[in-house]
């Protein structure tokens, strides 16, 4: 992505997305951003043209993964990764100017589960209603289809809403990262501290199959930095692992890893070699 050129992002939306607040980290005015309702519709964004990168959370620090992510990156017709963002994640709780009464409070599951003691000490009996995004959850506040959201306080300041509590997450130092997605072909040079991300299928589920893989890593000295397991779709019990170790495709360890991985797996798909973002 060069500086000197504008590019075309979607991200997942509306405006005032913790999404958005990490994609500003890395565009500039001269960027177009478009927001989307969901992951899905953000990546296929990219898919179709209509935008050449596309932002959207991989990982929670507290909740975990987000798995439609995996999902559409292991199995979706085929993205790869230009870049990741972290950002420090900080909830509030907000409501129109007035309101006392909270019956009906949404946000994104992520962020319910990571403020879960301040809603059970505060509003014990209110339903919560899940919502695409923290943002979106306080667009149907400003339109009254909601009683209160739990968002970023910039989605507060651009629906017009009034904050009641802030820094209501149950760990205060809750981080999520994010993955910049662009459709396959380019990829960034190594940098000294990078990651490389793949999708691993294995033929036939047997005992010993995850070991088969990590042995493979093990013996050529490649550090996996995050696994994670994910039904194939086809039956119950079959299994495709989502893996990220350090180092880039070019180096000679990764490298290798990746080619014999290919000689004992049903199938590889490379989800790409970027710069880790120093924490």
């Amino acid at each position: 992505m060069s500086a000197a050129e504008s590019h075309t992002f979607a991200y997942l939306g509306p405006v005032g997305t913790f999404t958005e607040a990490a994609l500003k980290k890395i565009t500039c005015d001269s960027d177009v951003l478009i927001p989307f309702a969901n992951v899905t519709a953000a990546l296929n964004a990219v898919r179709t043209g209509d935008a050449q990168y596309a932002l959207v959370p991989i990982e929670n620090s507290v909740e975990g993964v987000v798995a439609r992510t995996l999902d559409e990156l292991a199995t979706g017709d085929p993205l790869t990764i230009a870049a990741e963002v972290t950002l420090p994640v900080s909830f509030a709780f907000m409501a129109k100017p007035g309101t006392s009464k909270f019956v009906r409070i949404g946000t994104h599951p992520h962020a319910e589960s990571q403020c879960r003691a301040y809603i059970a000490k505060n509003y014990p009996h209110a339903e919560i209603v899940p919502t695409n995004s923290t943002s979106a959850a306080a667009e149907l506040v400003s339109k009254g289809e909601l009683d209160a959201a739990i968002a970023s306080s910039v989605a507060a300041s651009h629906f017009g809403l009034e904050i009641i509590a802030e820094d209501i997450g149950d760990n205060t130092g809750a981080v999520t990262r994010f993955i910049c997605a662009q459709k396959p072909g380019w990829v960034p040079e190594a940098t000294g501290n990078d990651r490389t991300s793949m999708a691993v299928f294995i033929d036939i589920d047997h005992a010993g199959a995850l070991l088969e893989i990590l042995q493979v890593f093990a013996k050529n000295s490649v550090n996996l930095t995050f696994i994670q397991s994910r039904p194939t779709g086809r039956e119950l019990g079959h299994y495709h692992f989502i893996i990220d170790v350090e180092g880039h495709i070019n180096d000679s360890a990764v490298g290798t890893s990746l080619a014999e991985l290919k000689e004992i797996c049903d199938d590889i798909r490379f989800l790409g070699s970027y710069p880790r973002e120093a924490q």
